[in-house]
């Protein structure tokens, strides 16, 4: 009880209200696709988690935007989840330790948590020329990823450049980049996009916490609840077709064609995310709705699939 009201005094000291953080968590609890009863044991999640789960964070192949979209997540602020809800044993990008000590916070989290931690990977695996493209303290990303995922209770991967090898694995790929399933052989749970929203990422972390399991995956490993259905079944400036052609439905073809931006190339038809109810930047907006149409970047493959970008498929 005096952790709970501890949580709710920090989370009143930056400005957040009870009912905000509430409004949050069910808005969290819809987008993970539970019912309304479970929206006061999700908040129990935050306010008052029964466990820290260890988590080891992997950067390999990757520009770092994975990190910084977590990092200015909100409900939870990323303190909170750092130090209240789970324990990030290693983080290059956030952890005070560098080079050597860093190196060593890694193996004794791996000794000490072996097979009961999260591994986070952020980036894709270099795998021709045994892997030498890629390289931290001197061993290859295929090697750390070799160590470490396969010790893990689970993979989480943030971000396409982890899940599905993304602009790294763009032809002519030189250096053999692949996803980290791909390259390790392994299962592993695909937060998929260029960067993700972080509430994909804290909601398949709540259904851990909250129900003991990794929550139900498509046939790509990304969580159904963010990614069941297209952008364009779910977007406002959604168009129907019928015969290669727009269904008059805002008045005229011409009308239509001019609000829905797949004559300028959106990708929404074929991508499957939940950023028109998601959104970004504690849902102000999403590229749709600021006038720029999808890239599809929660796609596989899709830098080469879907360039050049701005031209009807």
């Amino acid at each position: 009880m005096d952790k709970e009201k501890a949580f709710y005094e920090r989370m009143e000291s930056k400005g957040v209200s009870r009912r905000d953080f509430m409004k949050f968590c069910t808005f969290l609890t819809a987008t993970m696709g539970l019912s309304s009863s479970f929206v006061p044991k999700v908040a129990e999640v935050f306010a008052a988690p029964a466990q820290r789960p260890p988590v080891i964070w992997l950067h390999f192949a990757e520009c770092t935007g994975c990190s910084e979209a977590v990092l200015r997540s909100q409900y939870p602020f990323v303190d909170e989840l750092v130090l209240d809800i789970l324990s990030v044993e290693y983080h290059e990008t956030i952890m005070a330790a560098a080079g050597q000590q860093a190196e060593d916070q890694l193996h004794i989290a791996l000794k000490k948590y072996e097979g009961k931690f999260i591994c986070v990977v952020e980036g894709a695996i270099a795998t021709k020329f045994d892997g030498g493209y890629g390289k931290i303290g001197g061993r290859t990303f295929l090697e750390i990823g070799q160590e470490v995922c396969t010790k893990a209770a689970g993979v989480i991967c943030i971000g396409s450049c982890s899940s599905f090898g993304n602009i790294q694995s763009a032809a002519p790929n030189p250096g053999g980049y692949k996803s980290v399933g791909e390259a390790l052989g392994i299962k592993t749970v695909n937060i998929a996009g260029c960067p993700p929203n972080p509430v994909n990422f804290v909601g398949t972390l709540v259904n851990y916490l909250l129900l003991g399991k990794l929550p139900a995956l498509d046939n790509l490993g990304r969580p159904l609840f963010a990614y069941g259905k297209t952008i364009h079944d779910q977007c406002p400036r959604r168009a129907h077709f019928e015969n290669d052609e727009f269904v008059e439905e805002f008045g005229s073809e011409e009308a239509a064609a001019g609000y829905c931006l797949y004559k300028v190339g959106c990708r929404g038809p074929e991508t499957y995310n939940n950023c028109p109810i998601a959104k970004f930047n504690q849902g102000t907006s999403w590229p749709i709705q600021a006038g720029h149409p999808c890239i599809g970047c929660s796609e596989p493959g899709f830098w080469d699939k879907f360039t050049p970008f701005y031209e009807e498929l």
